[in-house]
């Protein structure tokens, strides 16, 4: 059944949940209608109430919080179901940006919808869009994609299905591991263009623009820490001719190098060169 949802007229039966984005650095960044929004709802419902309660005492907000996070939605969604179909609003925030995005937002704002509750967004600060649009990557088309897979096998599979998609991409990655995952894409996208970006908003913040060996021999003169972003360039005809350089055995061995399990490079060679697999099996094997 189609929902339909307006959000600023006529009697409402229930409360409004708002999505209420947060600062992701500067403080500086949270709007006049977000705080207007956090003081005057009944309830905030919180990914950290610790660091959230710094955000509401710096604005002077006192709207008492309840606690929402992956590990205990399951428990406080009806909760704050009831809480909403009581008539009474809730704000929901993450710890920083947009929530619904990385956070359990989304099967609250699905329950609301199921119930007929109001969901209203708040438009503001979010990190994908904020490094895309000064990153020198084109910016649409573009895809979000958030965290990669931390297993090596699992991250090139990953991108080896993702390397043909024309649209600009976007990660978030940990300091610790963005080496590994530059190498990754190096392997399995060729020498692309890509944008490294850190601690956005803040004091030291960084963009790194160049091709993919570029920014990650950078990384060896000057270490890094921080929250982290990767935009990268997608697919083109220029990247396509390169890939196309690649024997189909070369191709095997590149996604081997990257580390993939010898088969399942098989497979996917064969698989985006239209191949039989049994044939390229035989020749890697020299059978």
């Amino acid at each position: 059944m189609m929902n339909f949802q307006q959000s600023f007229k006529g009697a409402k039966s229930a409360g409004t949940l708002y999505l209420v984005p947060t600062p992701i650095g500067n403080l500086d960044d949270m709007t006049f209608r977000a705080v207007k929004i956090l003081q005057t709802v009944d309830l905030i419902a919180s990914e950290d109430t610790r660091n959230t309660q710094k955000l509401l005492n710096h604005f002077e907000i006192e709207t008492p919080q309840e606690s929402f996070h992956e590990h205990n939605s399951g428990l406080k969604l009806s909760k704050m179901l009831q809480f909403l179909a009581a008539g009474k609003a809730i704000a929901q925030v993450s710890d920083a940006g947009l929530p619904s995005i990385s956070d359990p937002g989304h099967d609250l704002v699905l329950a609301c919808i199921s119930e007929g509750i109001d969901v209203v967004a708040l438009p503001g600060a979010s990190a994908g869009i904020t490094a895309l649009i000064a990153s020198g990557i084109a910016p649409q088309p573009h895809i979000f994609y958030g965290f990669l897979p931390r297993k090596k096998s699992e991250q090139v599979a990953f991108l080896t299905e993702k390397m043909a998609y024309p649209e600009s991409q976007i990660f978030y990655e940990s300091p610790h591991r963005v080496a590994a995952t530059l190498t990754n894409l190096l392997a399995v996208y060729g020498d692309r263009e890509v944008a490294f970006v850190r601690e956005l908003t803040k004091l030291f913040e960084e963009y790194r623009r160049g091709r993919i060996s570029e920014v990650l021999a950078s990384l060896e003169t000057h270490p890094i820490k921080g929250e982290c972003l990767l935009i990268v360039s997608g697919s083109d005809a220029v990247a396509a001719d390169e890939a196309a350089d690649l024997t189909d055995l070369e191709a095997v061995a590149a996604l081997i190098q990257a580390g993939e399990k010898p088969n399942a490079a098989i497979k996917k060679v064969a698989k985006t060169r239209g191949l039989v697999r049994q044939e390229l099996y035989q020749s890697y094997h020299d059978l």
